[in-house]
């Protein structure tokens, strides 16, 4: 009847006032021709744009992305740091979403539900995340939750990465017939090469300056000429308010500084270059002020180029800022992680070796290999023989590196410890999606239990990306509270193509739509 009706909108409308509010986004994804080295290349277009354009959102809006794949090839977009709560179907990696078919659309249906903070959303299949189709997602805190530090005067999001002259499928062709990449041809900095990005600032003013590492394999050191920054925010947790004069930002990191101008009116360097290279790649941006009468002058101020332990002790210096509020305006101590009782050790040992005669990267010694079928799909519909739960060890087996689709099954609500053990001379980083973890501790050598007794259990950053060191070890602490499928990879980009990654399973009988 008319009065039923009547009352069912009247109880969908209190339901929809109750709901947080709705962005859309109409994204059409194209190729198209980009420069940013001085050479033609078919870049991945947003919009038109490269790099696509800022997702600008609060604390629990809902995102509406509808995805047009206008490619000749399936297509993808994840979304590194946001955590897609009980919603692993939307995390947009090949392991939990159906690619996205050439010609058609998909429309992602995201929460950013209890984040803030500063994370980037990338193109996952095949090697498309070496033509761009990355860009930057910014969290803001809830208007009446206190943030700990004034507003800036402006908020600039700085994509910085590594980057190659050659196609991405030149690159995925090397990778398929069982090569190594070269090393890389520059590094960008919002797309542009050297040179080619500015940013203009007013004299005394103090601007949110938001950066990611988006590149595909290279630790940066980021530097600002003659200004020093304050780092206010790691991936989703504010910080301890360190002053820094450069930040290494390893490879799937985002970070967030306060940038004070309060120099001689005159343009000044913005610096990125890599870190542990033999050969170091560096490129430059500008930092204008607004009321700059002199260019850019003076050497490009220098950074460190191989020293770990310069960068050991500086990840040990961020820490968590226990007195701020978070998402909520609970401070962010309020969670005692280190009076909690670890319910199971998982420790991973990356590897690299020749299978068949290809390079090929793992964990446990198992090398990742996709299955037609999205494994949250044949986990929720129980399509047998696409995967086996257990099928990567907790622990090293120091076996023969081999192929498989690796899925490790743990239990919701169990709290972890996992520890990432790096024998290879080389920096590895580490992301997990649908979480934030505890860095509780990294150090050279070998991981013994004896080594939790130099673990930070009071105030250790907490974040979805970390690095380990060359010969070294990094431990996490993680509350296994996101129901899911989901993918825990290396961001160094070929590594996580030929197999350096496995699926976290994390599961309950309870079965959801969502």
């Amino acid at each position: 009847s008319f009065w039923q009706g009547y009352v069912v909108l009247l109880a969908l409308a209190v339901v929809v006032k109750a709901e947080s509010p709705y962005r859309f986004f109409d994204w059409n994804v194209t190729y198209g021709d980009i420069f940013p080295l001085g050479v033609r290349q078919q870049g991945i277009l947003i919009n038109g744009q490269f790099p696509g354009p800022d997702i600008y959102s609060v604390t629990n809006d809902n995102l509406i992305i509808n995805v047009q794949n206008n490619l000749d090839e399936p297509f993808l977009l994840s979304w590194n740091g946001l955590q897609q709560r009980r919603n692993s179907y939307e995390d947009g990696v090949y392991g939990t979403t159906c690619p996205i078919p050439p010609g058609k659309n998909f429309t992602y249906i995201l929460q950013v539900k209890d984040q803030i903070g500063s994370f980037f959303y990338f193109p996952s299949l095949a090697f498309h995340k070496a033509a761009g189709g990355f860009g930057g997602i910014r969290v803001l805190s809830r208007p009446r939750i206190p943030v700990p530090f004034l507003d800036p005067a402006g908020d600039f999001t700085l994509l910085i990465g590594d980057w190659f002259k050659n196609d991405h499928r030149q690159l995925k062709a090397m990778l398929d017939g069982g090569h190594k990449l070269p090393f890389p041809d520059g590094i960008l900095i919002n797309g542009h090469g050297p040179n080619g990005a500015s940013f203009t600032v007013e004299q005394g003013k103090t601007y949110r300056f938001r950066i990611s590492n988006v590149g595909l394999q290279n630790s940066l050191n980021f530097r600002i000429q003659g200004h020093k920054m304050k780092l206010v925010e790691v991936e989703g947790t504010h910080t301890v308010q360190t002053i820094y004069e450069s930040l290494d930002v390893h490879v799937g990191q985002s970070y967030s500084v306060l940038v004070t101008m309060d120099q001689a009116a005159q343009d000044f360097y913005i610096v990125a270059s890599t870190r542990f290279t033999d050969n170091i790649l560096s490129t430059t941006a500008t930092l204008h002020y607004s009321n700059s009468n002199k260019a850019v002058s003076g050497p490009i101020p220098a950074g460190p180029t191989d020293q770990i332990d310069w960068s050991l002790n500086q990840a040990r210096s961020i820490r968590t800022n226990l007195t701020a509020s978070g998402p909520r305006p609970n401070p962010q101590g309020s969670y005692h992680y280190g009076l909690i009782n670890i319910t199971r050790t998982i420790k991973l040992v990356n590897s690299a070796a020749q299978v068949n005669g290809k390079q090929r990267y793992a964990v446990n010694s198992v090398s990742f290999v996709p299955t037609d079928t999205p494994l949250k799909l044949a986990d929720y519909f129980k399509i047998g023989g696409v995967f086996r739960v257990g099928s990567i060890p907790d622990n090293p087996t120091g076996q023969n590196m081999y192929l498989d689709t690796s899925v490790m099954g743990v239990d919701y609500r169990a709290f972890v410890e996992i520890v990432f053990e790096n024998h290879e001379n080389i920096v590895q980083t580490w992301h997990i999606d649908g979480y934030a973890f505890w860095v509780v501790g990294m150090n050279g050598g070998v991981w013994t239990p004896n080594s939790r007794e130099e673990y930070n259990l009071r105030d250790a950053v907490s974040r979805s990306t970390t690095q380990v060191y060359p010969k070294s070890w990094t431990a996490i602490y993680m509350a296994l509270d996101n129901v899911g499928m989901w993918n825990v990879r290396s961001e160094f980009w070929a590594r996580q193509y030929l197999g350096q990654q496995f699926y976290l399973r994390v599961y309950t009988p309870v079965n959801s739509l969502r």
